[in-house]
């Protein structure tokens, strides 16, 4: 449990403390940040068993690559970095999409779509679902800007940043990836 004291201190307090070799500080770190990693994990691999054992080779990567952490990029950032790089190693080592379940991804096709009655709720679940299928099929580094900036509503420079390229790159894969599920969604409409 963090004290009050451990709460108020930045990320980067912990990062550099953790990188000296203090336990304490890289176990609050882990703590305050697991669940997101978890999530993170969860919507690249779709599964729990799969998700925790990314999250833990996030968590074991973190620790070795703490004492490398220079609070250039915020630490959340950074974290997402190694969580990202992780998961495509994953991916690569099991060659095969697992499937992700869905979340509030609809407003990829449409920002105006809301739902007002449990019918229109089924009906947004259902095409949220047949959206996040059609997610999984995008090339790579499209899914990934997808993801990133829906499924982990980053902005645009903060998922450069994780993909190692530009902004404007993520921008113009969001672009695409935005057409492309436009026309997967109407063709299977």
């Amino acid at each position: 449990m963090l004290t009050a004291a451990a709460t108020a201190e930045t990320d980067e307090t912990l990062a550099a403390r953790a990188a000296g070799g203090c336990r304490q500080s890289f176990g609050e770190l882990i703590e305050r940040h697991y669940d997101r990693i978890y999530r993170m994990a969860w919507r690249w691999s779709g599964q729990r068993d799969r998700a925790e054992d990314i999250a833990q080779d996030v968590c074991v990567k973190l620790a070795g690559a703490v004492g490398g952490y220079r609070a250039d990029a915020k630490f959340t950032t950074w974290l997402h970095r190694i969580a990202y790089t992780t998961m495509i190693d994953q991916r690569r080592i099991t060659q095969r999409t697992v499937p992700v379940e869905p979340s509030e991804i609809l407003r990829l096709v449409d920002d105006d779509a809301q739902s007002q009655s449990a019918e229109e709720a089924m009906t947004a679940a259902d095409n949220a679902r047949e959206l996040w299928t059609a997610v999984r099929a995008l090339p790579p580094q499209q899914r990934d800007a997808v993801l990133l900036i829906y499924g982990e509503d980053m902005s645009h420079a903060e998922a450069a940043l994780i993909m190692t390229c530009s902004e404007k790159t993520v921008s113009w894969h969001v672009h695409e990836a935005k057409k492309k599920l436009k026309l997967s969604l109407k063709a299977a409409g």
